[in-house]
């Protein structure tokens, strides 16, 4: 490629990262104007969105099937009936509400991808801070953050990790001895800093209503298959990889929501094109074409030429390379989708063991994962700057641009800067958490 395929590539994505930033322009419009300009110059070809679909089908898999189980939770009523039960633990206190919120959103984000679950608990959230007469706006922030932080806790949780621990071969059992513990202490940390941000909500109190009788569920029979979806969904995150027939969770939250819909059609809920429409295609949308703007760095040598350099200023210092990832991933992520700067930084840190002759060249390729131990922290490093890191800004994260569009949705339109006053302190605290713990992994191995 040459001198000036590379300026425009950096000078294109710039671009849209300033017009979403300063709302401009609808950031999904944005991004495929984006990929637009690397198809007409040809930076990017039909061989390119191959390799594209290959790094970002299993994400967007996960994501859509997550949406579409949601979708059916939502329809079933479960949530719905739990509305009032939540209302009242609150007792009319904002601090108990945000309180309550973080253990909530951490349970489901578990097993659920974190974006499905910012659609399954909003309308809680929301018919709540109505309840307390206050700006459900900070309180869904929280959700988005909180989600994304919890994702940290299983392999499937955040979009982001799941590229990392599939990229090392990591299966959900060992994620969940080796890197759990981290997701619950990024979650934790948040709690000491909400009567700090978010003041007005937790010094809140209102004498509540008399509670009214808890929603009857109307459709018990689809309320069954509804939980037995998700719970087939969840058996098969956790064992899917150890069957005859490898079941991975992007297969599995495929085969969760094709037995969704067959349950929504055949006790006939609702039309299976409205289950669709609930989809957030805008989200999938805006990932696939900001994946396809990190294809084109890939492309004209960007991303290699940074695993040399790293090569060059590091050599094999491993504890300086991993935070050095955290903390320029988390930049990164801050200002453009974590999901794609985590696909960026894993050829990127791939390139940078084979630079410094760590591992053969063919650990480039998608297959390899015989990784040495001391290769595991910086990897790990890099997946929490992109998870944590796109806790920062509006577009960091599918789980804020979900949050974001589901507030306009209700009439309240999250700004750019208002959700970086929550986001950004946040994202500080939790990085020094996962500073504290990389260093732990580095001593440990």
């Amino acid at each position: 490629m040459s001198d000036w395929q590379i300026y425009l590539t950096l000078a294109t994505i710039a671009t849209v990262v300033i017009a979403i930033a300063f709302d401009l322009i609808d950031m999904a419009v944005a991004t495929l104007l984006g990929v637009v300009v690397m198809l007409v110059t040809g930076i990017l070809d039909q061989a390119d969105f191959v390799k594209v679909q290959g790094t970002a089908g299993g994400v967007l898999a996960l994501l859509f099937g997550g949406m579409v189980v949601a979708r059916m939770l939502e329809t079933s009523g479960v949530f719905a009936s739990l509305g009032v039960p939540f209302l009242r633990l609150t007792r009319g206190s904002g601090r108990r509400f945000l309180l309550l919120i973080v253990p909530t959103v951490a349970v489901i984000c578990a097993f659920l991808p974190n974006a499905a679950t910012v659609v399954l608990i909003a309308p809680l959230i929301i018919r709540a801070a109505q309840a307390l007469g206050i700006s459900y706006v900070g309180p869904m922030i929280l959700v988005a953050i909180v989600s994304n932080a919890a994702g940290l806790l299983t392999l499937v949780g955040d979009p982001a990790t799941y590229l990392v621990g599939t990229a090392i071969g990591m299966t959900f059992m060992q994620y969940l001895q080796q890197v759990s513990l981290a997701g619950l202490l990024s979650v934790l940390v948040i709690v000491p800093l909400l009567p700090l941000l978010m003041r007005e909500v937790w010094n809140t109190k209102r004498d509540l209503p008399p509670a009214g009788p808890v929603p009857r569920l109307q459709r018990p029979v689809f309320v069954a298959m509804s939980l037995a979806v998700l719970v087939v969904m969840v058996l098969l995150f956790l064992f899917g990889q150890q069957l005859p027939i490898d079941i991975g969770p992007p297969s599995a939250a495929i085969l969760a929501a094709t037995l969704a819909l067959l349950a929504v059609q055949g006790l006939h809920v609702e039309p299976v094109s409205e289950t669709l429409r609930a989809v957030d295609w805008k989200t999938l949308i805006f990932l696939g074409a900001i994946m396809s703007l990190m294809q084109a760095l890939e492309k004209t040598g960007v991303i290699q030429g940074m695993s040399l350099r790293l090569a060059d200023w590091l050599g094999s210092e491993y504890t300086l390379v991993a935070l050095t990832l955290l903390a320029a991933v988390g930049l990164m992520s801050t200002v453009l989708a974590n999901i794609p700067v985590v696909a960026a930084s894993i050829v990127m840190t791939k390139g940078y063991f084979v630079a410094i002759q760590a591992v053969p060249e063919i650990a480039l390729s998608g297959q390899f994962t015989e990784w040495p131990a001391a290769a595991l922290p910086v990897f790990i490093a890099m997946m929490f700057g992109g998870t944590l890191g796109g806790n920062a800004t509006l577009i960091g994260a599918s789980a804020n641009v979900v949050a974001a569009g589901i507030c306009a949705q209700q009439g309240e339109r999250v700004s750019f800067a208002r959700f970086a006053r929550y986001g950004v302190p946040i994202t500080l605290a939790q990085l020094a958490v996962a500073t504290l713990y990389i260093l732990a992994m580095v001593w440990w191995f």
